[in-house]
């Protein structure tokens, strides 16, 4: 029987917060009502609702303990540890999965984990090249994945593609012993099977990377890699709504040996535990459990229809008013624009159109002359687009405001620009007036509008 402490604790919780500390209540208030009252179009973002934040804020983050269900370290885990086997068995029916490891901390350290419990140091790892769109944890020389293993780097062809064939000749030239497909800013289809039958040809283990689109393959808008990939990652805040964290799911080669002897399952079981990370943070393995049961409804399935087609007009009304889309439109929920053929840069387009109300973010692209603080592209998404209820018909406003920014910004140099000010006033309060029609669902509504943040000239 519930007595409602928990409801009661975190309400007391944010009162003490105001009354104790006003100076960062005041900054966390501020960060609500911006999110409120912005335009995001990042690619790599979500908003969780207010069910899975109270999960992060509940008492769970009380409890240290190492190890799994049934093999804690530390006493006092009774409930937390039926709070990681729902997340558990919720990860394995949202995606199919016959293995599930709820514990890792970010997308990247699940990729992490799997590079050192299948590897050696000094292995060779084919993964997408960075400005191709690959992630840094799939082999970039700035990563531990770059600099443990001897990276080797697949690209895209002529067409802005996957060039499969390519990929296909350096696994047969360099023999890695792990191959890594899905990548962070890639907006088509990927081809698992067609990676399965390369590594299998080689003798590599395939790792499937779906954290930007793990939402659409749950929802099966895109091609399962969890019974064709020998393993599977992903982050949970990026297209699964949840909180900061990572997936590792594995499905028919879970009872796979590994060369310790250890099947597949268990040799990233120890990995997560006790090789790489120690004490999970329960809060977040419970965020994870209740937005992984979020995933698993008809409505999550709606949501993912609308991802899906708000970016597709997205990409096309950009197209239409001469913005160079990249791969000529998506399949996914991102849309990448080359902005250097405009004269511009990706940081000056991203501080443009975030001085608007507006937030996406700078991204490398294929031939890209710029390094990753400047770029010359821009990486749309449609996730929070989507949440707030947007189709596509609102696409077109999206797109209006867009283009006007990027069509009125006067670059300085590579870095700095100038805006004129009736252009900034008029998309900002386009842009808050579009926020305030489509509002956050589930969030209780702001009393007051943010200012726009300043530009930078």
């Amino acid at each position: 029987m519930t007595t409602g402490i928990f409801r009661r604790t975190l309400a007391h919780g944010a009162d003490l917060l105001a009354a104790q500390d006003e100076q960062l209540y005041e900054l966390l208030e501020r960060e609500q009502q911006r999110q409120h009252e912005t335009l995001a179009m990042v690619a790599a973002a979500s908003m969780a609702d207010p069910s899975v934040l109270v999960c992060e804020a509940s008492s769970t983050s009380n409890v240290t303990t190492e190890g799994y269900p049934g093999a804690r370290y530390h006493a006092g885990c009774e409930v937390v540890d039926e709070v990681e086997r729902l997340a558990v068995e919720r990860a394995k029916e949202a995606f199919g999965a016959r293995y599930a490891n709820v514990q890792p901390h970010s997308g990247s350290t699940a990729n992490q984990v799997v590079l050192c419990s299948l590897l050696n140091p000094g292995d060779v790892v084919l993964g997408m090249d960075l400005k191709a769109g690959g992630h840094l944890t799939h082999g970039a020389s700035a990563s531990m994945s770059g600099r443990f293993f001897t990276a080797i780097a697949y690209g895209l062809g002529e067409d802005g593609l996957i060039d499969y064939d390519a990929m296909a000749r350096l696994a047969r030239t360099h023999r890695p012993k792990l191959i890594f497909c899905g990548a962070s800013s890639y907006p088509r289809t990927v081809d698992f099977q067609r990676f399965r039958e390369v590594a299998d040809e080689v003798g590599a283990y395939l790792v499937a990377d779906i954290s930007h689109i793990a939402g659409l393959v749950a929802a099966g808008l895109h091609p399962s890699p969890v019974d064709v990939a020998h393993v599977t990652t992903t982050s949970t805040y990026k297209q699964l709504y949840g909180p900061r964290g990572g997936l590792i799911l594995v499905g028919r080669d879970a009872e796979l040996r590994t060369a310790s002897g250890k099947t597949l399952a268990a040799a990233l079981q120890d990995a997560v535990f006790p090789y790489l990370q120690g004490t999970p943070r329960l809060n977040t393995v419970a965020a994870k459990a209740r937005a992984l049961g979020q995933v698993c409804t008809p409505e999550f399935r709606q949501l993912a229809e609308r991802i899906v087609a708000t970016s597709a007009a997205l990409a096309k009304e950009l197209d239409s008013r001469g913005h160079h889309v990249l791969t000529g439109g998506t399949d996914t929920h991102m849309v990448l624009l080359d902005v250097g053929r405009r004269g511009l840069t990706g940081r000056i387009a991203e501080r443009a159109l975030e001085s608007c109300g507006i937030v996406v973010n700078k991204n490398s692209i294929p031939g890209d002359p710029h390094g990753p603080r400047v770029t010359s592209g821009v990486r749309l998404g449609t996730n929070v687009l989507a949440l707030r209820g947007m189709g596509p018909a609102e696409m077109t406003e999206c797109a209006e405001l867009v283009d006007t920014v990027l069509g009125a910004v006067v670059p300085v140099g590579d870095r700095d620009y100038e805006l004129d000010s009736t252009t900034r006033a008029g998309v900002a309060a386009r842009a808050t007036a579009l926020c305030h029609r489509f509002p956050l669902p589930d969030h209780p509504l702001p009393t007051r509008a943010v200012a726009p943040t300043a530009a930078v000239a």
